[in-house]
Order: structure tokens, then C-alpha cells, then sequence
């Protein structure tokens, strides 16, 4: 039994388990325990950090708990603020608290144990008799004394060893051990200064130079140096060597005659802006009237919604709230929905704010993100961020900017929490008493509509900044251009007319097709064969540059097939159309143009991102062929054309959210022509020119849109009127998928009654060899009614799980899909 006396904490582990689980503090510990330090603790076995998020936690006489085993920092990694924010997220998306920790820290903060292998007490004695696998394994320990499983299987060759390691393990050859594997180390490089030893008394140079007069390389090293720290300071060795043009055997060769010496100090990986400082341009009218009509918003204490028309200069009615902010002593959180977005973003900020600008993403390697993590606690100024940068540890936020608020990628897909980036952050503004402003040309139904529910307040630039246009939008029928022979593959003959033109005005192209790769279906023409992906159902998409056909929903790839593997045919052909077809045929069609892609198989980096922006933008490349990531936030002063090469494709996609997400992306990738002097053209090719999405696209009628949009989704029990959750069951077997999933929506219309739908079978039945079954839940948009919804359904998953034969079932619980 405890003693009483004890002292226990609540830890928070990165685990998705239900409960934070209570320590007992050693003696030795006491002293440093506070909120929010990280502390190495046992569950299960293994090893874990976790957080202390309770200090007074009353101790049981009658439970027997495990020991803090380490303190692992000596100042809190998370603030109160962050932990209310986790336990909001939580609540509101059905997930555990350390799901949300997961995802919320860098991984250089989330340790876990890993088993290490250690020489037994029999292991020289039985050296001789091992054989084989075991044999190696023996050897290599006597060599290493420990080796990491993760070494093993390199020794080995294989990647199942653990049969090996249980055989020596019962010979008493080895024993496992857990323990926590540091992921972040910090960045050391070496500093030089002059040897203590000649700074006593006054410095004798002389002395010094003396020793140094053979070698000129020598002096001239010593000489740039007292040049440039005459207080004899630390220096960076690397960058003294660069300015004076030195070199490692000088610097050697000086330390030996005990003249300098050389220290390793640690370094921050965060980059420092070396380009010139400016001021903040001069605002227009419409900006000017614009910002003070926001700062009336921010005083009545609501969020205001910035519906500025693209090119209206949101940015810089941003960055003029973002000194406000500043001045006042404050942070600022600035969002975007994609990291690709942050290269022309930050240059503009930093050109104004310099080294306040902090950009975090997931794409960082750990180390940096660690780093920029504790700026954030230390209280760095502004942060350039996706959705993942609302869990960074603010002191005093001021300002959240949510740019292109409507974006579909602020909705976290996989895996928990569920969160949408847009409506966490309205929270944790909320948490600081912070301003928040949320710019889009197309602002989302949800936000339109609180605005006119005088929930948020809503500013409106109706007109480009300076003296750009809005773009002049045509609409281009297929049925007729297909019916009279003017189309030449994906081209009618008007989008290559207006290519011409442009070409002939020295302007650019950007063109428009949210498919990647060559071809989605690869068929016979025989036998109608085509390339399925032999774990999701859906077709391989062709991708000619490496000769393969590839699932993007799994990730499977395979060569691409010669002939048909059911007839034997040769003759397959490619239906359909991504963005690699499109390069390809506009190279044949003007071969002494220069055509480039934008999609995720050219820009997987953020370098070969920034590199084909940087052709564009210098005018290198003609025709800029691409997906979605074309249409966000990208501002080049030549492009004289916009093409949509199939909008169809976007507007009948199965989701209630469709329409809006084809007239957002439309009007978003139109507003990318004609953003300076000149006016844009904006074409789109579509085989059903009268649908209500093309005709409100056309005006830019985003009123027409909106009261059509509402009207349907009021009479059909959708948000924003409605609240959305939904439950999806994936299992191997789909029997038993079904089977269970017919007693879940049993069980959930017993307390929900109607609010429940389904189970229906997605358009994609399958993916990653798990068969899909969704279960979709309706309710009245009442807090209380929401909550007690929630509560069931997570109840209901639970008693589910209990059930024999179902432990394997996988059942996913999101809100506001």
C-alpha cells in the first residue's frame, strides 16, 4: 500500500487512451515538479514523456501506483492556455486528450522507449554453440555491448528478428531493456575567440603577432579578427572564415600555440532574414475605410470577415493589424491552408518585420520545429503557419489572420483530432481575447452567414488594388465544340486561339485541371480490361514520366502493363486526362514554348516548389499547368490568361459542399489573371454552360450563390443550419462491416431517432483493403442537444468494441465533415 504522504501528479501521455494517468513523485523530485514540464514514465512496459497537467492530485491509500522514473525538463513546455485549448479540441471532436498532445507537439518533444538489447549472463559461455542468426546476434554484442532492435534487423538482414531475440533471451545470452530515445539534439558549431590566457593584464597583440610572423596565413586570420571583434568576443568560426577568407589549418594551427581556443556552442536552426527592412506601402482608400470600419468590429469584440474581391490587397490591411499588434507587445498567428503558400507570403513579411517572422509547418525537420516551438513560449512575435500552427505555445496572442478562410485544408482529415483549423482557431483566439480577421474572395457559407446573424462583423472590397481589372470570363460549351470537330485532345479551338494571343502580347499561361498524373483509367479495347488497384476500388492512374500506374489513395504503384493481362491485347488506351497529358500535348502543340507543371509529383519539396514559382515569376516559363495549388494566393503581374480545362468534374463530385467548392476554386483560380495594369481572360470549358455554378462564376455573383446555396441546404437539413457528424466503420471483412454497422445505427436511432442516416457504402468502397460503411447524424443546432449526441455516439463505439469477435473493427467518430 502508499504511503499517504506521497505526492502524486496527472500525467499526460501521447497515447489515444481515455484517461490521464496519476504518479507518484519520488522525494528526489519534489522540488521539480511544476505544471507542464515533461516527466519519463512506465505504462505497459514501455517508456514514455509525458506532461504533468496536475500537481495537486490526491493520493489513494488503496491504489498502488508506479513512480515518476525522470524530470525531463526544468520549465513548462506547454501553458495553461494550450492545455484549456487540448481540452476544448477534445470535447468538440470526440477524441482522447492525448491524441490531441500527439498531434499538438513537435515529434522531437513526444519521446517513446525503444528496446535495446544487452549481453546476458550466459553469453560468452554459449558462444560456441550458437549457430546461424543467433551466432551473428552474439557476436555483435560482444563487439557493441548494446544494439537497438531497428541495428538487428540490419545485422540480420531481416526485418522480423523477434524470434531470435525470445531463443537468446530463454539461453539467458541477452536481455531487453527500455529506455527513452532522445529525438531532439541541439545544433552545436564551434566559436574561436583569443585564449583567456592573453587577455589577462592588457593583450599583447605584439606577442602574439610575433608568433604568428611566418605564417601570413596565420596573422591575417588573427589580424580579421581582432578587426572585427575588438572586444574579443565569441565568433562563429565557419562565418569568420568566409568574411576574412580563412581557413581550418590557420585557425589549428593557432590554437596550438595557445592563441585562440575553439568552443562548441549551440546554434538555433531558425533562419534570420539578411534582406533589406522596408515600410509598409501606402494604402488605397478602400483599405484605408476598410481598416477602420475592422477596428470598429474589433471593439464591439466580434471577428470580422474580410471579403475582398482577388487582388484587393487583404495582405496589406493584414500586415497594417499586424503592427497594431505588435506595438501593443502581442503575437500575432497568421494561418494559411497550404505550406506551398508560404514562400511569397513570407517574403512580404519579413521585407516588413524581419526576423519576427517565424513559418511553422509539418514539412520542418523535427529540430526546427522544436526550436520554433520555443520561440513561441519565449515570445517571438509573428508566426506564418498551416493548421498545425494553432497548437504553438502563445504568451499574449493578439491577432489569429485566417487567409482564404473557406479552404477546404484547414479540415484535418486523418488522423485525430479531426479539427477544422479555421473554427479551433476561432477558440483559441477567443482563449486570449484576440482579434481575429478571416479574409477570402469566397468566403464560406458557415462564415457569410454568421456575418449576416451579426455573429461577425463583415468588411467588403468590392475592387482590385490600383488600377488592375477584374478578369474577363467566358465560358466555352464542349457539347458544341466536340459536336463540330474544334476540339484537338483536351483544347477547343477557343482556349487556343486565347493561348495564341497571349503568346503574341509576350503574356503568361496558367491552365487548370485537378487530376495529376498522365490518365485516370488505363482499358482494353478488347475486352474493356482496366488497371484496379488491387487494395482500394478505384483505377490506377497512368503516370508516363515513371512508366507506372499508381493509387492515390494507397499509394500502390506497379510498371505499367505492356498488354492486357486478361486477352493479351497490346492495344490499351489512356481515358481521360491529368495534368502530365496536358504538358505533354501543349509541348506538341508549341514546341518552342516552355511548359511547366505545378502538382504534388513536381513540387513534393518545398525547393522544387519555389523553383518553378521562380521560372514564372521570372518570365522563364510560358504555360504553368496545374492543380489546385495554382489557385491559391499566387500573385504574378503577367498572366494573361486563365484556362479551366473541365470544370465538370468538380461540380458533380457527391458531397452537399460540392457547388461551393467548384464556385470557390473557379473564382479563386480566375482571379489569378490580369492582377496589374492590364486586364486578365479568364476561359471555361465545360459541357453544361447553363449550370447555376458556371452562371454565378461568370458575374462573380457570390449573393446569387450564396441565397441559392443556403435555400437548399436549409430544405435538405444541412449546415450551416444543420450539424453534421459523421461515423465510418472500416473492417477486411465486409459481412461483417455491414453486420456491425446495422446494430451501431440500431443502437444510435434508439436514444437519436431520425437525426440518424445510413449506413450507406461511400462512392469508394474500399480503400487500403478496409471496406467502408458511413453512418451520417443530423441535429438541431442546440449545444445541449449536440453534446448529449456526442456522448452517445462515443458511448455506443465503446460498447461496440466489447461485443465478442469486433475488436477489429475501426470506427472513426468526425465532426463537421
Amino acid at each position: 500500500m502508499n504511503d499517504t504522504s506521497q505526492s502524486w501528479v496527472a500525467v499526460l501521455l501521447p497515447l489515444a487512451v481515455g484517461e490521464v494517468y496519476s504518479y507518484s513523485v519520488p522525494e528526489a523530485f519534489r522540488s521539480a515538479i511544476q505544471f507542464g514540464i515533461r516527466v519519463e514514465v512506465s505504462l505497459n512496459r514501455k517508456r514514455y514523456a509525458g506532461i504533468i497537467i496536475d500537481t495537486e492530485v490526491a493520493p489513494q491509500s488503496e491504489i498502488k501506483v508506479k513512480p515518476i522514473l525522470a524530470v525531463l525538463d526544468t520549465a513548462a513546455v506547454i501553458t495553461h492556455h494550450q492545455l484549456h485549448f487540448w481540452q476544448w479540441i477534445s470535447r468538440y471532436y470526440c477524441c482522447t486528450l492525448g491524441e490531441v498532445m500527439n498531434v499538438a507537439l513537435p515529434s522531437g518533444l513526444k519521446l517513446s522507449s525503444e528496446t535495446s538489447l544487452h549481453p546476458g549472463s550466459r553469453l560468452e559461455e554459449m558462444l560456441y554453440e550458437l549457430e546461424g542468426d543467433e551466432a551473428m546476434v552474439a557476436e555483435a554484442l560482444l563487439n557493441n555491448e548494446s544494439l537497438e532492435v531497428t541495428s538487428l534487423q540490419k545485422i540480420l538482414g531481416k526485418k522480423t528478428v523477434y524470434p531470435v531475440i525470445k531463443s537468446l533471451m530463454e539461453k539467458e545470452a541477452l536481455y531487453p531493456e527500455e529506455r527513452l530515445k532522445e529525438k531532439y539534439k541541439a545544433k552545436v558549431e564551434d566559436y574561436v575567440r583569443i585564449s583567456p590566457a592573453w587577455l589577462e593584464g592588457d593583450p599583447d597583440l605584439e606577442l602574439a603577432l610575433e608568433q604568428t610572423k611566418r605564417s601570413v596565413k596565420q596573422q591575417h586570420l588573427l589580424l580579421g579578427y581582432v578587426e572585427r571583434f575588438p572586444e574579443f568576443d565569441w565568433a562563429n568560426k565557419l562565418d569568420l572564415f568566409k568574411n576574412i577568407g580563412s581557413d581550418q589549418s590557420s585557425c589549428k594551427a593557432l590554437e596550438k600555440k595557445g592563441i585562440f581556443e575553439i568552443e562548441k556552442k549551440a546554434v538555433s536552426r531558425i533562419i534570420n532574414y539578411k534582406g533589406e527592412i522596408r515600410g509598409l506601402p501606402v494604402m488605397s482608400a478602400g483599405q484605408e475605410e476598410a481598416c477602420q470600419h475592422i477596428r470598429q468590429i474589433f471593439d464591439e469584440g466580434k471577428p470580422s470577415v474580410l471579403f475582398g474581391v482577388t487582388g484587393s490587397g487583404k495582405t496589406r490591411i493584414y500586415m497594417e493589424f499586424m503592427q497594431e499588434c505588435l506595438a501593443q507587445g502581442r503575437q500575432v498567428l497568421f494561418l494559411i491552408p497550404e505550406i506551398a503558400l508560404t514562400t511569397q507570403l513570407v517574403q512580404r513579411l519579413q521585407a516588413v518585420f524581419g526576423d519576427d517572422v517565424g513559418v511553422y509547418h509539418s514539412r520542418l525537420n523535427s529540430a526546427r520545429r522544436v526550436e520554433l516551438y520555443a520561440s513561441a513560449l519565449k515570445g517571438k512575435s509573428i508566426f506564418v503557419g498551416a493548421r498545425s500552427s494553432i497548437f504553438l505555445p502563445f504568451q499574449d496572442l493578439g491577432l489569429v489572420i485566417v487567409d482564404e478562410e473557406h479552404d477546404p485544408s484547414y479540415k484535418q482529415s486523418e488522423p485525430n483530432p479531426r479539427y477544422q483549423g479555421r473554427d479551433a482557431a476561432l477558440v483559441l483566439a477567443k482563449g486570449y481575447k484576440a482579434n481575429v480577421i478571416l479574409g477570402s474572395a469566397t468566403p464560406s457559407i458557415e462564415s457569410f452567414q454568421n456575418a449576416n446573424e451579426k455573429k461577425y462583423g463583415m468588411v467588403v472590397l468590392h475592387e482590385r488594388f490600383g488600377e488592375a481589372s477584374l478578369p474577363k470570363i467566358e465560358v466555352v460549351d464542349l457539347r458544341e465544340k466536340y459536336k463540330k470537330g474544334l476540339m484537338k485532345e483536351m483544347f477547343s479551338d477557343t482556349l487556343l486561339a486565347a493561348i495564341r494571343t497571349s503568346f503574341e502580347k509576350g503574356e503568361q499561361v496558367l491552365l487548370f485541371q485537378n487530376r495529376r498524373g498522365y490518365s485516370p483509367t488505363l482499358q482494353c479495347t478488347l475486352c474493356n480490361w482496366h488497371s484496379d488497384c488491387p487494395n482500394c476500388d478505384v483505377t490506377l492512374t497512368t503516370h508516363k514520366y515513371f512508366d507506372q500506374v499508381q493509387c492515390h489513395y494507397c499509394g500502390f504503384h506497379a510498371p505499367k502493363p505492356k498488354q492486357c493481362p486478361q486477352c493479351g491485347n497490346t492495344h490499351l488506351v489512356e481515358l481521360g486526362f491529368g495534368t502530365e497529358k496536358i504538358a505533354e500535348a501543349l509541348r506538341n502543340l508549341f514546341p518552342e514554348k516552355h511548359i511547366q507543371r505545378l502538382d504534388y509529383d513536381t513540387a513534393r519539396t518545398k525547393r522544387q516548389y519555389e523553383d518553378i514559382l521562380s521560372d514564372f515569376e521570372r518570365g522563364n516559363t510560358d504555360v504553368l499547368v496545374g492543380t489546385q495549388m495554382i489557385t491559391k494566393g499566387l500573385d504574378f503581374e503577367n498572366i494573361g490568361l486563365v484556362g479551366i480545362l473541365l470544370a465538370d468534374k468538380i461540380m458533380y463530385y457527391p458531397d452537399f459542399r460540392a457547388n461551393e467548392r467548384a464556385f470557390q476554386l473557379f473564382t479563386q483560380v480566375a482571379g489569378r489573371a490580369g492582377r496589374r495594369k492590364k486586364r486578365g481572360k479568364v476561359l471555361i470549358q465545360t459541357f453544361n454552360p447553363s449550370h447555376p455554378v458556371i452562371e454565378e462564376t461568370l458575374g462573380l455573383k457570390y449573393d446569387r450563390f450564396y441565397a441559392r446555396e443556403t435555400k437548399e441546404r436549409e430544405h435538405f437539413l444541412y449546415p450551416p443550419f444543420f450539424r453534421l457528424i459523421r461515423v465510418t466503420l472500416k473492417h477486411k471483412d465486409v459481412k461483417k462491416l455491414e453486420a456491425v454497422a446495422l446494430e451501431f445505427v440500431k443502437r444510435l436511432k434508439g436514444q437519436l431517432g431520425n437525426r440518424v442516416m445510413g449506413p450507406a457504402t461511400p462512392g469508394i468502397a474500399r480503400i487500403r483493403g478496409k471496406y467502408i460503411q458511413q453512418i451520417m447524424i443530423k441535429s438541431e443546432k442546440d449545444r445541449t442537444v449536440v453534446a448529449k449526441i456526442k456522448a452517445w455516439v462515443l458511448h455506443t463505439k465503446v460498447e461496440m468494441r466489447k461485443l465478442p469477435g469486433l475488436s477489429g473493427i475501426q470506427v472513426i467518430v468526425d465532426v463537421d465533415p
